[in-house]
C-alpha cells in the first residue's frame, strides 16, 4: 500500500517524537487549547470542530480534495499529531489503514479511537467504505464522538450536549433535499464513475445502470473488467442515462474519457469528491452536490 514507502521515515523520527512527547507531558483539555483531536479526514474533522466548539483543537491529516485519497502517505508531522491526541476519528473499513500504522509508532494510553466502520451504523453497503456519504451514519458517529469528548472533559457536557443537538438538526436540510429529488426523480437512470454515490443514489430511488464491477474496480483503483467498460461507454454514448455522476478524486483514463464522451453528448456531468472543500462545512458540501444534481436531472 501506498503508505509503506514511509514507514522507515515516520519509524526513525519515533525516538525524537517520543522525547518530545515527554517534554510535552499530556495534552490539555482546558477551553484555553481544548482537548487535542485528530481527524484521519477532513469531513470528521469538521464535524468534531461541530461539536466541541471551542473546546477541541482539531487537525485534519486529509484535508485536498484535489488529491487522491487512496494514493496518501503519510509523514512525520501526521505521526507527531497522532502522538499528542487525545481523540482520534477515522473511518476504518480499509478506507483509510495508515492511521494503525501512525498509532502503533505513537503509542500513548491516554487516547481514545473512534473508526466510523466499526459503529452500529445504519446503513453499510457491500465493498464501499464511503460511510460518511451516509448522513444517518454522520448522526450515529457524532453522538460517539460526543460520547468522547463528554468523556474526556465531562466539565463541558452540556455545551457538547447542545452541539449534537444543534447537528442532528442541520442534517434535517440534507434529508429534505434527498426526500425532495425521490418525490421528483425516482426511476430516473444514472451513472457513477465509483461506488461512493451508491449511499445517496440509492435512497433517492435513482436507476443505477453502471456495472458494480466497474464501479468497484474504479474506487479501489484496479482496471475495470473490459465488458464493463464497453457497457458503461455505450450507456453514455447511446444517452441510457440522464446524468454522469463524476468522482473527481479517483480517476484514470477510462473515466476522463467517459467524462468527455458525456459532454459531447450534452449529458450533464455531476462532480462529487471524497474529501471536502476547504471552505465548506459537512453540511454545506452534501447540500451543494445534492443541488448541483436536482439542477442536472431538472434538464
Amino acid at each position: 500500500m501506498p503508505w509503506l514507502k514511509n514507514v522507515l521515515f515516520v519509524l526513525v523520527g519515533m525516538a525524537v517524537l517520543g522525547s518530545m512527547l515527554g517534554a510535552c507531558g499530556p495534552a490539555s483539555s482546558s477551553a484555553s487549547s481544548g482537548i487535542k483531536v485528530v481527524a484521519a479526514e477532513n469531513f470528521y474533522g469538521d464535524i468534531v470542530k461541530q461539536l466541541g466548539g471551542a473546546h477541541v483543537s482539531v487537525t485534519s491529516i486529509l484535508s485536498d480534495p484535489n488529491v487522491d485519497p487512496h494514493e496518501f502517505e503519510s509523514n512525520f508531522n501526521n505521526a507527531k499529531a497522532v502522538g499528542n491526541a487525545r481523540l482520534i476519528v477515522a473511518n476504518g473499513g480499509g478506507y483509510d489503514n495508515w492511521i494503525d500504522k501512525l498509532l502503533s509508532s505513537a503509542p500513548k494510553a491516554e487516547r481514545s479511537v473512534i473508526k466510523g466502520s466499526d459503529l452500529a451504523l445504519p446503513q453499510k453497503l457491500p465493498d464501499n467504505e464511503h460511510i460518511w456519504y451516509d448522513v444517518d451514519n454522520m448522526d450515529v458517529i457524532a453522538e460517539k464522538v460526543t460520547e468522547q469528548l463528554i468523556t474526556l472533559d465531562p466539565a463541558h457536557t452540556s455545551d457538547f450536549s447542545t452541539n449534537l443537538q444543534t447537528f442532528k438538526q442541520s442534517l434535517q436540510a440534507i434529508h429534505q433535499k434527498m426526500d425532495e429529488i425521490k418525490a421528483r426523480y425516482a426511476g430516473t437512470p444514472i451513472g457513477l464513475t465509483e461506488t461512493i454515490y451508491l449511499y445517496q443514489a440509492q435512497p433517492m430511488g435513482l436507476k443505477i445502470m453502471t456495472p458494480f464491477a466497474f464501479e468497484k474496480a474504479m474506487a479501489e483503483g484496479n482496471d475495470p473488467p473490459a465488458d464493463s467498460v464497453v457497457t458503461t461507454d455505450n450507456q453514455v454514448k447511446q444517452k441510457q442515462i440522464k446524468v454522469l455522476i463524476y468522482n473527481v478524486q479517483t480517476t484514470s483514463n477510462v473515466t476522463t474519457k467517459l467524462q468527455d464522451d458525456a459532454k459531447a453528448q450534452h449529458l450533464p456531468v455531476v462532480a462529487v469528491s471524497e474529501t471536502m472543500p476547504t471552505t465548506k462545512t459537512y453540511q454545506t458540501w452534501m447540500l451543494d452536490q445534492l443541488n448541483a444534481l436536482e439542477a442536472a436531472l431538472a434538464k
